[in-house]
């Protein structure tokens, strides 16, 4: 007896999302953007490795608001493929910063893991099971 499984795309998209964007949200931008300006200056220091040496807080600010608001957006799909792009870009200093700063290779995995999770979904969308699907008056 062969058990068929259907397709279900839209409801694989969802899952990523809620789980994806939880771990933004819970995981990783919460407690950086709650963990006040100190800490930002220290997650900004990342873009020195870019050749970015100003204003530091601000860079770790922006990150962490990439990584909270994003994954709320990316979770609810609304605004999706903007809060795709903020994510990847972060994902994209993270991983420099783990090359450049000399850390183990293995360092490296997660946030290119990651960002390359979120860009495939960039290209696929949040699927109909979204808040930005329900708005857009598609059926």
């Amino acid at each position: 007896m062969k058990l068929r499984m259907k397709s279900y795309p839209d409801f694989g998209l969802l899952v990523i999302r809620l789980i994806l964007g939880s771990s933004y949200i819970v995981v990783h931008g919460g407690p950086k953007l709650f963990a006040g300006p100190g800490n930002w200056a220290k997650i900004g220091s990342a873009v020195s490795y870019l050749g970015i040496n100003f204003s530091f807080t601000i860079w770790g600010l922006l990150a962490a608001c990439a990584e909270f608001f994003g994954g709320l957006l990316i979770l609810l799909g609304l605004f999706f493929r903007p809060a795709a792009v903020f994510i990847i870009i972060t994902m994209l200093v993270a991983a420099n910063r783990v090359m450049a700063g000399g850390g183990p290779l293995s360092n490296i995995a997660y946030p290119l893991e990651m960002g390359i999770t979120i860009l495939g979904l960039f290209f696929t969308g949040p699927g109909k099971f979204s808040l930005g699907y329900r708005l857009s008056g598609r059926k």
